[in-house]
């Protein structure tokens, strides 16, 4: 009964340490900004805004009247092709006797106004003969530097292959052939999507698999970085560290009360993120995603490995941070350690889950991210799950162990100032 009450008094005081911390970083509205806000928006921000904006850039370069100066003699199909596409097209003779793809003087022509009119690109036509209705050598001379003149390129292009089309399609029908008897002798009977036996839900979790672990791994690192730094560096030099060690609760409470209050500001962050994530997927597929296939175990499996994942990150960062001099040092030390983290997330994506070695669940990170993987896909391999709970547990003990051996150091009552 002494233990049970000594245990709840030690918890009590973890608490209202985490709790204290918590409100510090709710007062700094920029903390909420940050950490809350910014992981939530970033991701419908970037598959949202972005293919908008990029919606609005090239609606404005159509509006744009560009010059084509089509070099020998221009085919009546494929003038009726160029015709409707804001451009404007002038005529000369082809003097070109070699490859139609050596700018030779012209390239001088592009983009200038010396000869009166701008010219956005140039296509060259030589006939050929074949046994084809119609046989062409072309090409079109364009600056990929300058933003119209690549436009002009685009819309001559879209005319030109439209015309080949045309071409083909004549020339089949000479033959009495169709498209399909010349191209596709060989083709698939039916729906192909309808001989996947995998679910929507089946492919959703498979490409949740592919996110998951990176987002979690990159989110956790970075948002544990600004909390670990205020509550340890960052108290050292507003000199409330020092008092903050004169309270009666033990150093180890301490030390709990403030990784329990980075890990739930860094596991807000990460479901903020999660959340804004399958927003933007779901509003990009117009809201026809179907949910991921995920058992109850699958779940329960993800949780642990991310609670697993977030004690080990928070409490590496914790001591990294609590033995920096200062707030500049513990930042620029902590900036590069989030590719340890991330490099090894990253690299696991790519290995391949069938036939797995056994050997990969043992490795620190590359366990955690190959268990959410697993997790998401329906694996549930129990050597695997032992390997890699059993590990992650043994990391994230001796991670916690290291942050309080630091965090007992007696320099640390010491002022910076």
């Amino acid at each position: 009964m002494v233990l049970l009450s000594d245990a709840r008094k030690q918890l009590s005081r973890i608490i209202i340490v985490a709790n204290k911390e918590l409100v510090d970083f709710v007062r700094d509205w920029r903390t909420v900004l940050a950490m809350i806000l910014v992981p939530l928006l970033i991701f419908p921000a970037i598959f949202i805004a972005l293919p908008l904006f990029l919606q609005g850039e090239a609606a404005e370069l159509s509006s744009y009247e560009l010059t084509v100066e089509v070099q020998g003699e221009l085919p009546n199909d494929l003038g009726s092709h160029l015709d409707g596409r804001n451009l404007i097209i002038t005529q000369t003779e082809l003097m070109v006797d070699g490859t139609l793809s050596e700018p030779g003087a012209d390239a001088q022509r592009l983009n200038s106004d010396e000869v009166g009119e701008v010219i956005h690109a140039i296509l060259r036509l030589r006939e050929i003969d074949s046994n084809a209705s119609q046989s062409w050598n072309y090409a079109i001379l364009s600056d990929s530097t300058d933003e119209l003149s690549l436009e002009a390129m685009t819309r001559t292009l879209d005319a030109v292959l439209t015309w080949e089309a045309d071409v083909i399609n004549a020339t089949l029908a000479q033959n009495n052939l169709t498209r399909d008897e010349a191209f596709d002798p060989i083709h698939w009977d039916g729906d192909q999507d309808a001989a996947d036996v995998a679910s929507g839900g089946d492919l959703a979790a498979m490409g949740l698999a592919m996110f998951i672990p990176l987002v979690v791994a990159m989110w956790t690192a970075t948002a544990a970085i600004q909390p670990s730094i205020d509550l340890t560096a960052g108290e050292r030099e507003r000199g409330t560290m020092e008092a903050l060690l004169c309270t009666p609760a033990a150093r180890s409470d301490l030390l709990f009360g403030k990784w329990l209050a980075v890990a739930t500001v860094a596991s807000v962050s990460v479901l903020g993120q999660m959340v804004g994530l399958l927003f933007a997927i779901n509003f990009l597929t117009g809201g026809g995603l179907e949910a991921p296939s995920i058992s109850t175990t699958g779940v329960l499996l993800l949780l642990l490995s991310v609670i697993l994942f977030a004690i080990f990150v928070v409490a590496i960062e914790l001591a990294v941070a609590v033995r920096a001099h200062s707030v500049r040092e513990a930042g620029s030390i902590l900036g590069p350690m989030v590719l340890i983290f991330i490099g090894p997330t990253l690299f696991a994506q790519f290995v391949n889950l069938q036939g797995i070695e056994s050997w990969w669940f043992i490795l620190p990170v590359f366990n955690i991210t190959l268990a959410m993987r697993e997790a998401l896909m329906g694996i549930y391999d129990p050597v695997h799950i032992f390997m890699w709970v059993s590990t992650s547990l043994a990391y994230a003990i001796g991670a916690i162990f290291w942050a309080s051996k630091q965090f007992n150091r007696e320099d640390l009552v010491e002022s910076l100032s």
